[in-house]
């Protein structure tokens, strides 16, 4: 439904109190579709207002204001803890990304360790490393 401003829901409403035509003439009249005359009126009778309804705000965070504390403070005392395990130690009931959106929602970073990095500090193909070791026993 396109948002209409007010006075074209009131200049609707009192054409059709004033019967100034059939629903169809009036919806012409003012540029909308029938049907929207129709919910506007419908609207009206069961609510006793034709103001817009709100709008959707969107999605809802996953966490609320005291379990982000709790992730603050977590994140704090463990930083190289995994999103999983945070999820865990917390015991939330949000998903891996929600704790992600909600971890770099505060502004928080993770610390990057050698042991995360699989302990190696730089890495090699394999195809090297077989090349390296005929290299050697030759």
């Amino acid at each position: 439904m396109r948002p209409y401003s007010m006075d074209l829901r009131e200049r609707v409403i009192a054409a059709c109190d004033f019967r100034d035509g059939t629903r169809r003439q009036i919806a012409r009249r003012f540029g909308v579709s029938e049907s929207w005359v129709r919910k506007l009126l419908r609207r009206r009778r069961e609510t006793g207002s034709i103001a817009p309804r709100p709008q959707n705000a969107g999605r809802k965070r996953a966490l609320t204001d005291r379990q982000l504390a709790r992730l603050r403070r977590l994140v704090e005392r463990r930083p190289a803890a995994t999103l999983r395990e945070l999820r865990d130690t917390l015991r939330l009931a949000a998903s891996i990304s929600a704790i992600d959106r909600a971890v770099r929602g505060l502004g928080l970073t993770f610390k990057t360790t050698r042991l995360r990095l699989g302990g190696r500090t730089r890495t090699r193909s394999p195809r090297r490393a077989a090349v390296r070791r005929r290299r050697a026993s030759a």
